[in-house]
């Protein structure tokens, strides 16, 4: 190995060592650091009660309506652990008469309200989203307009009542059949899709309504599953309409009996409401009855929300990314 001469003695040939820098710290900011054993505990502690405070109204209400007469006269009011299995509000509002038909009327406008307000809106969202359409801005500006200008209750009433639509279901339906924010959603979706794939459709002689019904619908499955579901639990959760427009006590949706059972004051007044089977209260308790609506007014969308849960996200961001 050579060597070379200095003035302090020689010296090893080789690679000259570099001199060591102080190593500069390249911090991330503070969301992107993994969570502390402190912060996962906090945030399962959060979860927790959440769930809890969600969950406990919920199985207090199934529990009461679930009780005898006995365990509620027990307990003052309200069930939480349950003693006595007790059917007999169900086998009585399911048994004939308000309740029954009650939930036929709201499941009915539901069903009709939610596939008009699904054709309206993607027809609608649809000739929006084509720039070449007639009065494509104008009609824009109309249907946004509505989300800063609202006409007000005394005017829709007219509309609704000169129409002739007073005491009729279609007064539950036509006034909300299209959402502004449902369509503006559709609308987006529809023009994220790619207009090459458009043009190679008309070019194949598709027309507007194949493009739409072979291309278009099968593309926004999981925006119009959450759209429907904004409908249907809409419609199943109105009760204001009903309270303007419907007089006759035998069209009465769900809502407006458990409003007038559960805010009004009024005793439920069930057909049957005698149940003679072995074990189980002749005449059921008010407040059982009561709770039992009540189960029966959210049971369908705790049933229908998990078969579009997996569309959910996918639906409501694709359909919002671009305006």
């Amino acid at each position: 190995m050579s060597t070379q001469i200095s003035p302090a003695g020689p010296v090893p040939a080789g690679p000259t060592p570099t001199a060591r820098l102080p190593r500069r710290r390249t911090g991330r900011p503070a969301w992107e650091e993994p969570p502390t054993a402190a912060g996962q505990a906090g945030k399962g502690a959060m979860l927790t009660l959440l769930v809890l405070a969600v969950l406990f109204p919920m199985w207090s209400v199934v529990v009461t309506s679930l009780s005898s007469r006995q365990t509620i006269n027990d307990t003052g009011g309200m069930v939480v652990v349950p003693r006595e299995f007790d059917p007999s509000a169900y086998i009585s509002i399911f048994s004939g008469g308000t309740i029954t038909q009650a939930v036929w009327i709201s499941t009915l406008v539901t069903v009709v309200g939610t596939a008009v307000s699904l054709v309206l809106t993607v027809l609608a969202a649809y000739g929006l989203s084509r720039p070449g359409s007639v009065a494509h801005r104008s009609l824009l500006f109309l249907f946004l307009g509505t989300f800063l200008i609202f006409p007000g209750l005394v005017p829709s009433y007219l509309v609704v009542t000169g129409l002739g639509l007073k005491d009729s279901l279609w007064s539950l339906i036509l006034p909300s059949a299209i959402s502004v924010f449902n369509l503006v959603v559709i609308r987006a979706f529809f023009m994220n899709v790619p207009g090459e794939l458009l043009d190679s459709a008309r070019i194949d002689g598709a027309g507007e309504f194949r493009v739409l019904w072979q291309i278009m619908l099968p593309l926004s499955r999981a925006v119009i599953a959450v759209v429907g579901l904004f409908y249907a639990v809409g419609y199943w959760n109105a009760y204001f309409n009903s309270v303007l427009y419907i007089d006759d006590n035998s069209k009465f949706p769900i809502q407006r009996v458990l409003q007038s059972y559960i805010l009004a004051g009024q005793s439920p007044n069930v057909s049957g409401a005698s149940v003679s089977l072995p074990g189980v209260t002749a005449y059921p308790p008010t407040l059982a009855v009561k709770m039992a609506v009540v189960v029966v007014t959210v049971l369908p969308a705790v049933i229908a929300y998990p078969f579009v849960q997996r569309h959910f996200t996918k639906g409501v961001i694709t359909g919002a990314v671009k305006g």
